[in-house]
């Protein structure tokens, strides 16, 4: 399975950017949920299945879809770089 990185800026394959702002667990049944975070509107906090959130796109549901993955990992450059 793919690795999720906390703090990281990752793009939906719909193009928004999003950063990770840590994992929690549902109290009733221990999945893992990530916690994050949109970085355009009002910033709005979601969560969201770790799974489904490393998933792979459906692309029967959707195969006009480019991406692999509903969410994909971005580096930012600094400036300085």
């Amino acid at each position: 399975m793919r690795q999720l990185k906390i703090h990281g800026i990752y793009q939906h394959y719909k193009g928004d950017c999003y950063i990770v702002e840590g994992l929690a667990r549902h109290s009733e049944t221990g999945e893992e949920m990530v916690v994050y975070r949109q970085l355009y509107g009002d910033s709005g906090l979601y969560v969201r299945p770790k799974e489904m959130f490393l998933s792979e796109i459906d692309h029967d549901k959707y195969p006009n879809v480019k991406r692999k993955y509903r969410f994909t990992l971005r580096r930012i450059k600094s400036v300085r770089e």
